[in-house]
C-alpha cells in the first residue's frame, strides 16, 4: 500500500515511518510512504504556502494552490482515500482503519496553521478527518498515526496476523488485562486462572475481563457492541452488585 503524505514537513513523516513495525514494513516493501512537500508547489520563488486570513484574525492560513496542485500531482485512482487531518473532521476509529487498509493507495493532507483555504474543501474530494478532540500543531502527527492504524491491518506488516483481531476495539469493546513475566511483582501475582493451561477458561475469563474493562473505562462503546443475552445479563447483574456509583 502507498500513503501519499502531503506536508511542509517531510522529514517528521520520514522519521516518523523509518523504524519499529513501519520501519521494516517499509524496509520489506509492504507499504510505501511517498511524502510529497507541498512547497515545491508553491508559485514564487520564495516558496511561501501561507498567508494572513482576509477578515483578519490570529495567525496565518495555508494557501490553496499549493495544497490543490500538491494533491492533483499525484494523479490518484478514483476512489482513493483523500484524507484532510483536521479537528474539525470526523472521529478516525478502528473500523475506518480497518476499510482503509484494502485501498492500495491513500493521500493524507496535513494542515497547518490556522488551518487550509476553504477552497481545498470545495475544490478537492476530501474526507477529513480527526484523531480526537483536541488540537495538535500540525497534521503531521495525526498522519502518522493514521498510517501505523492502517497498515496493521495490512497482510505481512505484523508478525500475528491474528494480532488485529484480538485488540480493543476489533469486537466493539476494549481488550481484557494482560500479564507476562515475573509471575509476582510487588505483592501482586498474575491470575491463576491464567496459568491454568485450560483455554476454554482462560478465553471466557478474557471475555467476562474485557466486558468489565469496557463498562468501567468506556460503558459508551456498549451501547453499539455485538453481545448475546447472556453477556447483556451479566453487565447488569455486576451493576446491580455494584456500590460504585460509576458503575451505575
Amino acid at each position: 500500500m502507498i500513503f501519499h503524505v502531503l506536508t511542509i514537513f517531510p522529514e517528521i513523516i520520514t522519521g516518523g515511518t523509518s523504524s519499529s513495525i513501519l520501519g521494516r514494513a517499509v524496509e520489506r516493501e509492504i507499504i510505501r510512504v511517498h511524502p510529497v512537500d507541498i512547497r515545491d508547489f508553491a508559485e514564487d520563488r520564495h516558496q511561501v504556502v501561507d498567508d494572513y486570513p482576509y477578515g483578519g484574525g490570529p495567525g496565518m492560513v495555508m494557501k490553496p494552490e499549493p495544497v490543490v496542485r500538491a494533491a492533483q500531482s499525484l494523479d490518484l485512482p478514483e476512489g482513493t482515500p483523500l484524507l484532510l487531518l483536521s479537528p474539525q473532521g470526523r472521529p478516525f476509529n478502528h473500523q475506518m482503519a480497518r476499510q482503509m487498509a484494502l485501498n492500495p493507495e491513500m493521500a493524507l493532507i496535513c494542515g497547518r496553521y490556522e488551518g487550509v483555504d476553504e477552497r481545498v474543501r470545495q475544490i478537492l474530494p476530501l474526507v477529513e478527518v480527526s484523531i480526537g478532540d483536541f488540537v495538535l500543531t500540525g497534521g503531521e502527527f495525526a498522519a502518522l498515526s493514521i498510517i501505523d492504524a492502517v497498515s496493521r491491518f495490512i497482510p505481512g506488516v505484523l508478525g500475528d496476523e491474528d494480532s488485529p483481531l484480538k485488540e480493543s476495539f476489533s469486537d466493539g469493546i476494549l481488550e481484557y488485562p494482560q500479564y507476562t513475566r515475573p509471575r509476582e511483582f510487588m505483592g501482586l501475582e498474575v491470575p491463576e486462572i491464567l496459568l491454568s493451561g485450560d483455554h476454554a477458561r482462560i478465553s471466557a475469563w478474557r471475555r467476562r475481563e474485557a466486558l468489565l474493562n469496557t463498562l468501567g473505562k468506556r460503558p459508551d462503546l456498549l451501547e453499539s457492541a455485538d453481545l448475546t443475552q447472556e453477556e447483556k445479563d451479566f453487565l447488569k447483574s455486576w451493576q446491580t452488585d455494584q456500590k460504585n456509583p460509576l458503575f451505575r
